[in-house]
């Protein structure tokens, strides 16, 4: 009996190192999880809904590296601004293009067609991607 719990014992360890060397730490996994953001907010993406005052059907452009592209839509005319951008984990912050104002923006929910995100004051914008 003795020499059968010290042989679980043992094959029990082996198995719990093979796990702890074959799949990533639960650390790791949060940090490729926040940098899939940086992934996956890249593109063009439309407000459908604005907390903040956005007109919707305006565009958001965020390249890869690192700039950031709005045209604003409003009485029939279109003005485009150019800045910059940075993800870091759940927070998007942007920049004018000479470093005026940083905005934070929290992102509430990301997947390849829909962003959510809140602002600092609580307000809620909508966003879908465009094709």
């Amino acid at each position: 009996m003795r020499w059968f719990r010290c042989g679980l014992l043992c094959c029990l360890a082996v198995g719990f190192i093979g796990l702890a060397t074959s799949s990533p730490s639960f650390a790791q996994a949060k940090k490729d999880d926040k940098a899939s953001n940086k992934e996956k907010i890249l593109g063009s993406w439309e407000v459908t809904k604005s907390g903040s005052g956005i007109p919707p059907g305006s565009i958001f452009e965020f390249t890869k590296d690192g700039k950031l592209k709005i045209t604003v839509k409003a009485d029939g005319k279109e003005v485009t601004v150019e800045g910059t951008y940075s993800v870091e984990g759940d927070t998007i912050t942007s920049a004018g293009p000479k470093g005026e104002k940083a905005d934070k923006n929290k992102i509430k929910k990301l997947t390849a067609t829909e962003l959510v995100t809140e602002d600092e004051k609580g307000k809620v914008d909508e966003f879908k991607k465009k094709k």
